[in-house]
């Protein structure tokens, strides 16, 4: 039966095979196809047409599926010519309809970034911030997964973010470190339980450093660990020491298990001092400090760092993600839980 539906054909339909068969001729013997944006140029080519027939002419799925038929056997060679693909071409083409950018954008992903693209997200503003991201800092698919499933572009974009950079930091210098400021911080690749201390925490994120990069984002290169400094004789160690490649300064981030306190920030306020007169060279600029705490209180704690000398932020951190709000109303309540132990 299946053979019978793939054998009709509308009126049309060969013309518009051999016009693609062109097409994908003119498209293999360009040396941009193996560059990846002829390819999607080509993907979009063929959405676009399908979306012209589905409209005109009522084309449904078993007409599509002769065409990815037709087209797999004049290309033997090609992957990407399935119905699903099809279906992948066809939404894409729809979606930059609507948005013309993301057509510059998807040229410069590889297709498999582009399908999670389509697949993980709703919002065509959100499709283009994780594709520039995407371009920007090279990220595989797996990691593009990641940046999308803990909701960075919320996290990176969520305001007010606590801290003085705009009065401490030139302006060029602000922007880009309120850039790269997430609030709050997710560790959920921690082994570790809620009430961990810190230098439980500490220990599990050198253990994970990679996973931790990750989540502190592009340009953070990892320092040590209770990096020593010995200031008028007496002995002080930094919990987390980075140095940010974009900003090329020093960052100390210091951990705290509980929630803010004011004088938590004169410390790092002095460990940011001591850093750029004990390890800054010459061509770095001042050193950043960074406060993760479980809650950062953001009235304390904008009192705290608006007269400190250095610049200095303070965010939250999750050591589990946040349930998302669609699925809490399908989780039992406590009383249903009592009830089926019973």
């Amino acid at each position: 039966m299946k053979d019978k539906e793939l054998s009709f054909a509308p009126q049309g339909y060969d013309a518009l095979l051999e016009s693609l068969k062109a097409r994908v001729h003119k498209a293999r013997m360009s040396a941009a196809l193996a560059a990846n944006s002829e390819l999607v140029i080509l993907y979009l080519d063929i959405g676009r047409m399908i979306l012209d027939r589905q409209s005109a002419e009522g084309w449904g799925a078993k007409v599509i599926e002769r065409l990815a038929t037709d087209l797999r056997v004049a290309f033997p060679d090609m992957k990407g010519f399935s119905p699903r693909n099809f279906g992948y071409m066809r939404k894409l083409a729809a979606l930059c309809s609507e948005t013309p950018i993301l057509q510059q954008v998807a040229a410069k992903l590889p297709w498999g970034h582009t399908l999670v693209l389509i697949d993980r997200l709703k919002a065509d503003n959100e499709r283009l911030w994780y594709g520039l991201q995407t371009i920007e800092h090279g990220w595989s698919r797996a990691v593009l997964q990641i940046q999308i499933e803990t909701r960075l572009h919320e996290r990176q974009a969520q305001l007010p973010k606590v801290s003085n950079f705009k009065d401490r930091l030139p302006e060029a210098q602000s922007d880009m470190a309120l850039e790269i400021l997430k609030d709050p911080y997710i560790f959920d690749f921690l082994s570790v339980g809620q009430k961990a201390h810190e230098r439980d925490i500490e220990r599990e994120l050198v253990h994970h450093i990679t996973e931790f990069l990750l989540e502190l984002g592009s340009g953070f290169s990892y320092v040590g660990k209770q990096v020593h400094l010995e200031v008028a004789g007496e002995d002080f160690y930094l919990d987390l020491l980075f140095y940010h490649l974009k900003l090329r300064c020093y960052v100390v981030i210091e951990l705290k298990a509980g929630a803010f306190k004011p004088e938590y920030a004169g410390k790092l306020n002095f460990y940011c001092s001591a850093v750029d007169d004990m390890l800054r060279h010459g061509d770095d600029n001042p050193t950043i400090g960074l406060l993760l705490c479980k809650e950062k209180n953001g009235l304390l704690a904008e009192y705290a760092l608006r007269d400190m000398h250095k610049a200095l932020a303070v965010s939250d951190y999750q050591l589990t993600r946040a349930i998302p709000e669609n699925l809490k109303q399908s989780l039992p309540t406590v009383e249903e839980i009592e009830q089926e132990l019973a």
